[in-house]
């Protein structure tokens, strides 16, 4: 059995070219649920398509909310992210790979579309075990626990040119290109979805050929903030240290502990 698991976002998704249109409270926010729908779909289909068993997909940007699941793939299992230790709730050792669905770049990538690392206002840098990452990494490291390596990644231009640095060898969807930060040039999200079916499609034959991304344990987890008040007590937190004005770090024994500040 092949069981892909898929983790999604929203910033990476085709057709999503400005700040705005992921604003909740926004009147484009309907149809940018859609267009995640059909980015996750494609994902859905190309895995099956490269001789996938079983795909589960969570809904995870901000924390969930986000799919119109009758919209979505018949043959895939959805579920909602439920917490920082559990943003990927069902997985385990039994799955083969993993994908990552509308991803962005880590805070501070030179025009990359949203670039953030979980708080655009409030985060400015992370390490985890002396190296320097964003979500993508982080996620991949939590499937790296379970011994589940990452295939694919979609996104922006240099969101997948991020994915290919940290995980040599998978596939990538590059849907979009940033104008700065805050604007992208999008293909056509009809052209963006086959580009997500093919590389997904060639992603599950990358199974047992790639390696997960591990992080050795204990590890030093590094934060520093866009503001000294940010941070504001966390020293004061058991084992947590502060460094200087703007970053704390800790040492964690377990990397589902790896956002745990």
């Amino acid at each position: 059995m092949t069981k892909i698991y898929v983790m999604t976002d929203m910033e990476g998704v085709s057709g999503i070219g400005t700040m705005a249109m992921i604003e909740r409270d926004g009147t484009e926010f309907p149809r940018c649920r859609r267009l995640l729908g059909a980015d996750v779909s494609a994902a859905v289909a190309g895995a099956f398509a490269g001789g996938a068993s079983e795909v589960v997909v969570v809904d995870a940007h901000g924390g969930g909310g986000n799919f119109i699941i009758e919209e979505l793939d018949p043959r895939g299992v959805y579920e909602r992210s439920a917490g920082a230790r559990r943003w990927m709730p069902s997985l385990d050792r039994s799955f083969s790979g993993l994908f990552q669905v509308g991803c962005h770049a880590m805070a501070g990538s030179l025009n990359a579309f949203l670039d953030h690392t979980q708080s655009s206002t409030s985060w400015f840098r992370y390490w985890l075990g002396g190296r320097e990452m964003g979500e993508m990494g982080q996620v991949a490291a939590i499937a790296g626990y379970y011994g589940v390596p990452t295939l694919l990644v979609t996104g922006d231009a240099a969101a997948c040119a991020e994915a290919q640095q940290f995980f040599p060898g998978i596939e990538t969807a590059p849907v979009k290109k940033a104008n700065g930060r805050n604007n992208a040039t999008c293909l056509h999200p009809q052209r963006a979805q086959q580009l997500i079916r093919d590389a997904a499609t060639r992603a599950v034959k990358l199974v047992g050929r790639l390696k997960p991304f591990v992080v050795e344990m204990p590890a030093e987890v590094k934060l520093t903030v866009t503001r000294a008040d940010y941070v504001d007590g966390l020293g004061e937190r058991p084992g947590v240290e502060r460094v200087d004005a703007r970053t704390v770090r800790k040492t964690i024994d377990c990397v589902l502990d790896l956002i745990s500040f």
